[in-house]
């Protein structure tokens, strides 16, 4: 075959399928069009998807006559000041989109710039330009696309659903929106009303409210400030609260200088900085801006402009790593504040009315479950004791025995976590500091699992084991970072029975169970000598905590760094180290467990990134009642 130059409307369409893949990508590069224009307002119109219609109108600087004729040349760029291809301040430059898409579509772009007496259009149809014509517009630019893969039908087989499709389109529009909270956008689509996010300064508070007009009023009050400079590299934004989750990363929305990307390097540094506060199936939501120099970063890498490449990588995940990280762990532990969700299940037809299920086995009878100051149990207690048949099934010696003695982790937290004749917190009132405090003052205990604490302004509920934890952990962390792990040695060493293969595993692991505590051999075919555990660790059931660790020894791969490999070891032994629920706790040690926890990082989840406390206001709880 010989050799020859392709036609050009060829070479177009084969451009076309490297910058056009979707209307989304289409969509995303015209409304980036709009905003190197120096755009307030941008109106947006889909319909189909985008394959049928996809308009945007801007109050931008408009183009000129001849400008409209070079516009849907290729490689012709009014976004690239020189032959600097590293000194790029805008979100595009390569000269592509637009020819390309008047390849595969129907094209028509109208103009007007400020001063101009009137507007001029240009049309491109499958790659065939015709010419500039008068038109009627007010100032800014109009660009529509319609019929898109028109020229090329092929392309129309790996297009999705109508409906997937839009849904892709307005993500687009979406990042754009939150990368300029200045501009006001407006969205038509033909399947919803039209959304309207009006301007908003380009500050802190502007940010915030741009990205909760665009993910929500949840999503703005469950996310945590972000700040941090490291060699000339900053980061602001927002990072939602660890309990604030989703199922998958579509709600990470990351910029790089402005412009939206999706970047390995980026996204890995911020699953680094939630590893150990979410589990492996849930993603925090984000909204984070990155703004260092442009020759730092190429933006030139993928025609699409969604992929970036660092000229110092290591030095951008550090930042992010260490941002993320001190912004989660400062300040007073706060859960996710879904709180009308929770209130609507209070407000059930049984409550409302008075009805209450008769008390039976596995449906446990609240009354009978907690005491509230003032009112004593001895009178009603039942014949097992004042724990109920619900409470009756949970074994208090498995889950720590006597926990109040030397060496037991209630002993290293100060904690004296007997179990008590009762489940009453103080007759008198609370103590009105304690009130002041972040978690408040402990009231009750209910289910012997649930603290109830009173602040000033509401109502927290805490779970006592998923919060000593977390105490627990931290303290595993601080310990083994510190000088090591105390270690205990047992006056009789435990022999642990295991399948063969499980206790193969966990001997391989033995050097670096021992850096945390707990020291082991092998001691004949499927079965493990314990001499050693950690002192913070008390009187924990030692088989269960083997057993447990076996289960989960094949995940500690091999290819994970040592210190990630020892943070799950730490947490499953937290795990087993911590009250556990089904522990009726006196008011001191309820008030002992929130003073804890207000002085520990990370303590608004435990160790599998489920919440410690939820928080109800008391405004809440008032209109539930029709107080307010």
């Amino acid at each position: 075959m010989p050799l020859r130059l392709l036609p050009s409307t060829l070479v177009d369409r084969i451009a076309a399928g490297e910058v056009v893949e979707r209307p989304a990508a289409a969509l995303k590069e015209i409304v980036e069009n709009a905003l190197d224009a120096g755009a307030t307002r941008v109106e947006i119109v889909i319909d189909g998807g985008g394959r049928r219609l996809m308009r945007v109108t801007d109050d931008g600087c408009g183009m000129s006559a001849e400008e409209l004729a070079l516009a849907v040349e290729r490689h012709a760029t009014s976004k690239l000041d020189g032959e600097d291809l590293l000194a790029i301040a805008t979100l595009g430059f390569r000269g592509e989109a637009l020819p390309s898409i008047g390849s595969v579509a129907r094209l028509s772009i109208t103009s007007r710039p400020k001063g101009a007496e009137s507007a001029h259009e240009i049309r491109v149809e499958g790659g065939v330009k015709a010419p500039v014509r008068p038109a009627a517009l007010g100032f800014g630019t109009r660009v529509e696309v319609r019929d898109l893969f028109f020229a090329t039908p092929a392309r129309l087989k790996f297009l999705k659903s109508e409906r997937a499709e839009t849904a892709a389109a307005v993500d687009a529009v979406k990042r754009l929106a939150l990368a300029r909270p200045e501009v006001g956008f407006t969205l038509v689509t033909d399947d919803r009303p039209p959304i309207t996010w009006p301007a908003r300064a380009r500050d802190r508070d502007g940010r915030r409210a741009r990205i909760a007009d665009i993910l929500g009023q949840e999503a703005g009050g469950n996310a945590l400030d972000v700040e941090g400079l490291r060699e000339g590299a900053r980061l602001s934004g927002l990072a939602g609260l660890p309990t604030y989750s989703k199922a998958n990363s579509l709600s990470q929305y990351l910029f790089v200088n402005g412009r939206p990307v999706r970047d390995k390097v980026l996204i890995g540094a911020i699953r680094a900085a939630y590893a150990d506060l979410l589990p492996s199936d849930r993603h925090p939501v984000t909204a984070l801006f990155l703004d260092l120099d442009p020759r730092e970063v190429d933006v030139n890498v993928h025609p699409a402009k969604t992929e970036v490449r660092f000229r110092d990588a290591g030095n951008i995940r550090a930042l992010i790593v260490r941002t993320l990280t001190d912004a989660l762990t400062s300040g007073i532990p706060r859960t996710a504040s879904t709180t009308a969700d929770r209130l609507a299940q209070f407000a059930r037809p049984d409550f409302a009315t008075g009805y209450r299920p008769e008390a039976r086995p596995g449906n446990y009878d609240w009354t009978r479950s907690w005491a509230a100051p003032g009112e004593g149990m001895d009178a009603a207690a039942p014949p097992d004791g004042g724990f109920g048949e619900a409470s009756a099934r949970f074994d208090f010696d498995a889950s720590g025995g006597e926990v109040g003695g030397e060496g037991s982790f209630g002993g290293e937290l100060g904690l004296a976590l007997a179990p008590s004749a009762d489940a009453r917190a103080n007759i008198g009132p609370a103590a009105p500091e304690l009130m002041e405090r972040p978690l408040g003052a402990a009231r009750a205990q209910l289910h012997e699992t649930y603290i109830i604490a009173q602040t000033r302004d509401g109502v927290v509920v805490v779970d006592q084991h998923a919060a000593h934890e977390r105490i627990v952990y931290e303290k595993l962390k601080a310990a083994m970072a510190r000088d090591g792990l105390g270690r205990q040695m047992l006056l009789v060493p435990l022999v642990v029975e295991l399948d063969p293969s499980e206790a193969a595993r966990l001997t391989e692991r033995a050097d670096a169970l021992e850096k945390l505590g707990l020291v082991i051999e092998p001691f004949g075919p499927g079965a493990l000598l314990v001499r050693e555990v950690p002192a913070l660790l008390g009187n924990a059931d030692v088989p269960a905590l083997v057993r447990e660790l076996a289960e989960h020894a094949a995940e500690w791969d091999d290819a994970l760094p040592l210190e990630r490999r020892l943070l799950h070891i730490a947490a499953t032994m937290a795990c087993h180290g911590s009250v556990r629920a089904g522990r009726r706790l006196r008011v001191e040690e309820m008030n002992a467990l929130l003073r804890e926890m207000e002085e520990t990082p990370n303590a608004a989840q435990c160790n599998h990134g489920r919440p410690t406390f939820v928080t109800l206001a008391l405004a809440d709880i008032e209109r539930l009642f029709a107080r307010r």
